[in-house]
C-alpha cells in the first residue's frame, strides 16, 4: 500500500454504506458505487491497513436479552495520573461497554448496560466503586436512544 493513498468520493461512499450494513456484499456495495467488486474489496483491505477500519461489529439491541437499564457516567479521579489503572480495571466489568477519557467535569466517561436498577446500584456498589483512584462517580440513565449511527459520508 503506498504511504501517500489518500481517501477519495469512491472510500467514502463505500464506507457509508457498509455502516448501513456490514453484511451487504461487497458485489451489491459495487453496484451502487458503480465500480467492480474487486475494487471494492481491494480499498477496504486499503482502509483496513490505514486503521480506518477497525473490522465489523454486532449490533445489539440490549434490552431484547434482559439489559433493559443502559446508563452513563462521569467518573472523577483521585489524579490523572491514576488513568491508565483505572482504565485497566474499569474494561474488566462486563456491563462497561465503553470507556472515554473526557476533558471537562469528568475525567472519563462510561457508558454501562444492565438488567434493571437494582443491577446497577450493584454494579456501582460493587464494582465501580472499589476501583482504586475513583474519587466519585455521576450516573446518568438513559430513557431513550433517538439515534446511534456512522457519519454518513457524501451519499
Amino acid at each position: 500500500m503506498s504511504k501517500n493513498y489518500e481517501i477519495d468520493n469512491i472510500d467514502l461512499k463505500i464506507l457509508s454504506i457498509l455502516s448501513r450494513d456490514a453484511k451487504i456484499p461487497y458485489t451489491e456495495v459495487a453496484k451502487k458505487v458503480f465500480v467492480s467488486g474487486g475494487t471494492v474489496h481491494v480499498r477496504m483491505k486499503k482502509l483496513e491497513e490505514m486503521g480506518i477500519v477497525k473490522g465489523t461489529t454486532l449490533s445489539m439491541d440490549y434490552s431484547k436479552m434482559g439489559y433493559g437499564v443502559t446508563a452513563f457516567m462521569g467518573i472523577y479521579l483521585e489524579k490523572s495520573s491514576l488513568y491508565d489503572e483505572v482504565i485497566e480495571r474499569l474494561k474488566k466489568i462486563p456491563e462497561v461497554v465503553k470507556i472515554h477519557y473526557t476533558t471537562g467535569n469528568y475525567n472519563i466517561f462510561i457508558k454501562i448496560h444492565t438488567k434493571d436498577t437494582k443491577h446497577l446500584k450493584d454494579v456501582l456498589h460493587d464494582k465501580i466503586q472499589y476501583v482504586n483512584g475513583i474519587e466519585r462517580t455521576e450516573t446518568f440513565i438513559s430513557l431513550e436512544e433517538s439515534l446511534n449511527r456512522h457519519i454518513q459520508f457524501g451519499v
